[in-house]
């Protein structure tokens, strides 16, 4: 990368997006400064402490350990320098309501007969369909999503239509799994990874097949300390190549051009970069940080996106075990659609019938919760800008601990030592999440690659954004790419 010793950066946010930036920026040389507006560093993975339990608030999934030992590996470390990892085994359960229950196991090869019993010949295309993916994922990961592909030029590669031949990207995940599976619980199996791409299975193009190599080869692991000990170990790593941490310290303006900007602070303060980069949500610094000549899209461009789920968060801490649930687990209606037309339909509402995902990390970490007692949290995907006053909480709250105690059989309504939940209202408080959302931009055809917000601003020289509202987009992983992105995009324009 390009030396920027000469230059002084200020990233505003200190998401996975925000860390991986300034590290590759501090790396090249520059003097990097990171300014987080809440009282903790990492984002949306933030930490909750209360009562002796500890709650990662926001990712919980470890995946695509390729993708951290990568990015380690360009500073000469490994991941295992800041934390160690727990593969789980099962991966996680499946709970359907219709009684059923499955168990994901870390070997693909013992979920083939599991998917031959649901369906006649399911286990050979379950293989094929696995296949597809690897080759999908290999391809994708190398020439797409570790490349800056956000301007049209960056297409007229003429190695592109080599390596890009025979890839699904037009047409659904919900098209192409059909393609390889009748019955409805397979094809929920190998889908319901779309939510972590804040996306349904109608809306999502086939490209991300590659989420079942991801879930099925690639593993899912716990590391020390949760996603907070990732944030941990990012930071130490940070600090030793030299960036500077600032939290409390929310940014209400960013003036000027390359090489003279004046970022203001909500107290008052100033700070005088080379060089921004936001790792706030996009839709809020474009809004509201910068005046109206600077910013690359009006109020209706933003009104108009599809945004990912925001999701109603309930976090427990629990008397006593909560066995059998696995350290995670899926709660799945038999068809899902309905919850589905509740998020990205003409009427978003809040489900009667919900889809939603339990953790457990009490299964595999006993520092997160005290002796005798258990951790778990709830997510539910629901639409973004919902009204979730106190009196709707509540009614879903009851409603939540209802359903998992009649799919689940896990009765904890008598138990609950500690409770607290986070909801739309939360995600735009204190992440400034564009009608809180939880994750972003959501990947829809017209929103993936060139079609999301560029990571250089087409009005402002020397003004960046990372995180997951750009390129590659939504996922912990997938942030710390855009961070190499972003770095490499400022150095190339240097």
């Amino acid at each position: 990368m390009t030396d920027l010793e000469d230059r002084a950066v200020a990233v505003i946010g200190s998401g996975f997006g925000g860390l991986s930036t300034a590290c590759f920026l501090a790396d090249a040389g520059a003097d990097v400064t990171v300014y987080e507006r809440n009282e903790q560093l990492g984002g949306r993975a933030s930490r909750l402490y209360r009562d002796g339990f500890r709650f990662d608030m926001g990712p919980s999934w470890y995946l695509m350990p390729d993708v951290f030992e990568r990015f380690f590996d360009y500073f000469d470390r490994e991941p295992t320098d800041y934390y160690d990892l727990t593969r789980l085994d099962p991966h996680y359960g499946i709970y359907f309501k219709d009684g059923d229950s499955i168990d994901i196991p870390a070997d693909y090869r013992a979920a083939i007969p599991l998917f031959e019993e649901y369906e006649e010949g399911a286990g050979a295309a379950f293989e094929d369909y696995l296949a597809e993916a690897e080759r999908t994922y290999d391809v994708g990961m190398e020439h797409f999503v570790y490349r800056d592909r956000s301007r049209p030029e960056d297409w007229l590669d003429p190695g592109l239509a080599k390596h890009g031949r025979g890839l699904s990207f037009l047409g659904s995940m919900e098209d192409h799994v059909a393609d390889y599976f009748e019955h409805p619980k397979l094809r929920q199996i190998v889908q319901y990874s779309l939510v972590f791409l804040g996306g349904s299975p109608s809306n999502t193009p086939a490209l991300y097949n590659l989420m079942s190599h991801v879930d099925f080869n690639l593993g899912v692991y716990y590391p020390e300390n949760g996603m907070g000990g990732v944030v941990d170990g990012i930071v130490a790593m940070a600090e030793e190549l030299g960036v500077e941490f600032h939290t409390d310290h929310p940014v209400a303006e960013i003036r000027g051009r390359d090489g003279a900007f004046a970022v203001r602070t909500e107290g008052g303060r100033e700070f005088f970069p080379d060089e921004v980069v936001s790792d706030a949500d996009y839709a809020h610094t474009e809004q509201e940080l910068l005046v109206s000549e600077d910013r690359q899209y009006d109020a209706d461009y933003w009104d108009s996106r599809t945004y990912a789920p925001s999701a109603f968060l309930l976090y427990l801490g629990v008397e006593g075990d909560v066995d059998p649930l696995a350290h995670h687990t899926l709660v799945l209606p038999t068809d899902w659609d309905d919850h589905f037309d509740t998020i990205f339909g003409d009427d978003p509402s809040w489900p009667e019938d919900p889809a939603y995902y339990l953790c457990v990390p009490s299964e595999t970490d006993d520092t997160v919760a005290p002796e005798g007692h258990s951790n778990l949290f709830a997510l539910v995907p629901i639409a973004p800008g919902l009204d979730d006053s106190p009196a709707r909480r509540e009614q879903f709250r009851d409603l939540l601990l209802d359903d998992i105690a009649t799919h689940t059989g896990v009765d904890i309504r008598d138990r609950i030592v500690f409770e607290e939940t986070f909801s739309v209202s939360e995600f735009g408080e204190r992440y400034n999440s564009m009608q809180g959302t939880a994750l972003g931009l959501a990947h829809t055809l017209r929103q993936t690659s060139l079609f999301r917000p560029p990571h250089a601003s087409t009005v402002v020289d020397g003004l960046y954004f990372t995180g997951s509202y750009t390129t590659p987009g939504i996922g912990v992983p997938m942030c710390l790419i855009s961070g190499q992105l972003t770095a490499e995009r400022m150095a190339t324009e240097r």
